[in-house]
């Protein structure tokens, strides 16, 4: 009896021991619950309960990448698109996570999917496009707002991809090719005017000075004579076919 009762109480022991000491790592926090109820956070290092009178629910307090899946999203324009998007996570209050909600991870995915249609259907295609580090700061305020009760921190949200129809890319590119067509007529005409606008100020300025309209046409004699032709036609400035006409012209 006594090498029997040895037995039982080395058993009790071990069963004791087994309930009743946990280790927890840095990044962990055990919420200790005690015949029911909300106790204490232990954690990190060595921890004993008390066996079938406290439990022990570990929470991860890393922070948590999850892919948001594939979203369908009408944009403000009526565009259908696909986006998908990456949210990273962490948990604050352990004992918020796991009293305030069921599932946090669950229940976050869900949130996220859910505010990636709304934030996204507010806005117009090229806003979505182009204006992606706008929308992923919209995004993870309101996830942050809505998640602090459950004692998570939304740090960062990442939009990954926006798929697009093949006839809507076909459209965007013609629309872009357009926008260029549109641009160099703008830059040409603006040339145009500013060479106007330079010649304008050239003949007022030879307006005043006669004697430089001679000086640009004998510049222009040189220009010619210098180039090898054979045949050279210019033309005769009138106020010289004037002054020739009244020499010829007899008294």
């Amino acid at each position: 009896m006594t090498l029997y009762a040895l037995y039982l109480a080395i058993a009790l022991v071990v069963i004791f021991l087994f309930y009743a000491i946990r280790i927890l790592r840095e990044y962990e926090r055990g919420v200790i619950f005690m015949l029911g109820r909300f106790w204490k956070v232990k954690g990190p290092g060595f921890i004993i309960l008390i066996p079938f009178v406290q439990q022990m629910v570990r929470v991860d307090l890393r922070t948590i990448v999850m892919d948001v899946p594939t979203q369908d999203v009408i944009s403000r324009d009526n565009v259908s698109v696909k986006v998908n998007a990456v949210v990273y996570f962490r948990v604050i209050a352990p004992d918020n996570a796991i009293i305030q909600v069921e599932d946090f991870y669950m229940a976050t995915s869900q949130l996220a999917q859910t505010t990636l249609r709304s934030v996204l259907g507010q806005h117009e295609l090229d806003e979505i496009l182009a204006e992606r580090e706008r929308l992923n700061a919209d995004i993870q305020n309101i996830l942050d707002q809505q998640t602090e009760a459950w004692g998570i921190k939304v740090s960062n949200v990442e939009i990954k991809h926006v798929d697009l129809d093949d006839s809507m890319i076909r459209a965007i590119a013609k629309q872009a090719e357009a926008e260029r067509v549109r641009r160099a007529k703008v830059i040409h005409a603006e040339g145009e005017m500013q060479a106007s606008e330079k010649l304008l100020g050239a003949a007022r300025m030879l307006a005043k000075q006669p004697q430089a309209i001679q000086l640009r046409y004998m510049q222009t004699l040189t220009e010619i004579a210098g180039e090898r032709t054979n045949t050279i036609v210019f033309p005769m400035p009138m106020d010289l076919l004037e002054a020739a006409m009244k020499v010829m012209k007899p008294e």
